[in-house]
């Protein structure tokens, strides 16, 4: 064999190499095609103070805040088909990502602002008819429960959690299996938090440790970034106000309690009172 076919050969075989490390790589788990939240003001509705980017509602989630900085409390109730939920809206103007969770349909967002103690007055109301591209969509995108982004250590660890993992089950074993060797539960901070405050995901996952509402948050994180529909639950374990998870397995919603596989909690019955 000449040096020329040798070489030739060579670059051949380093070719088909380069090319089946490609397709094992696509194969793993990664974030990169992790849905990410956006307002490109494409198509906006306004009403009063209250500003809705629905550009994006048909992969689950809306864009709102307030037209202009306020220093007052400002909440956003979001209504559909008779269920209402409570928002704290940030109220120096900057966007918030909203989900629609409770699938297709018409949803009625409306803005109340503090005014004395504990009176709001209304101050824009904003009607939207979503058409959902899939019934999960909501359950692939952060929002103020599950707050995330593609800068946080939550979100790289996944990565390296499930980077073996070459399927849906596989990634959920693993990453299930991370939250029940490497947390604990907080039993300081569940002593001394307040009402309304909301989950933390990347302090917990530094800390490795978190209330309910933490390890749960953690978890739907790293699920939602490798593309598996994760949710948020809110309700109750037996007597005691928690926070759980269901995730979307190859078409299956699987029951995963963190707070329980790390030791903290027994609970026979859970009632649902709202997901996020």
């Amino acid at each position: 064999m000449s040096i020329r076919s040798f070489l030739r050969l060579g670059g051949a075989l380093l070719l088909v190499g380069a090319l089946w490390i490609a397709l094992a790589v696509s194969a793993q788990a990664s974030s990169a095609d992790a849905v990410w939240p956006q307002h490109p003001g494409e198509v906006v509705s306004n009403d009063g103070k209250l500003s809705v980017d629905e550009s994006n509602s048909a992969q689950g989630y809306v864009m709102c805040c307030v037209s202009a900085p306020s220093d007052r409390g400002m909440k956003l109730r979001v209504t559909y088909n008779g269920t209402q939920l409570m928002y704290d809206l940030d109220n120096s103007g900057r966007y918030e990502v909203f989900p629609l969770q409770l699938g297709s349909g018409k949803y009625v967002f409306e803005l109340f602002e503090n005014v004395k103690s504990t009176k709001y007055s209304a101050e824009g109301k904003v009607t939207l008819t979503v058409d959902l591209a899939d019934e999960n969509a909501a359950f692939l995108v952060s929002n103020q429960y599950v707050n995330y982004n593609f800068k946080s250590a939550t979100v790289r660890a996944s990565d390296e959690i499930t980077g073996g993992a070459s399927g849906d089950k596989e990634i959920y074993k693993a990453v299930c299996d991370y939250m029940a060797d490497n947390f604990s539960y907080d039993f300081v901070r569940a002593k001394n938090i307040g009402a309304g405050v909301l989950p933390e995901v990347d302090p917990c996952f530094n800390k490795k440790s978190g209330i309910c509402q933490d390890l749960s948050a953690v978890m739907v994180c790293m699920l939602r970034v490798q593309g598996i529909p994760a949710k948020l639950m809110i309700g109750y374990a037996d007597k005691y106000y928690h926070a759980w998870t269901v995730a979307v397995v190859d078409g299956e919603e699987i029951f995963f309690d963190p707070t329980a596989a790390v030791g903290a909690l027994n609970a026979k019955k859970y009632q649902i009172e709202r997901f996020y």
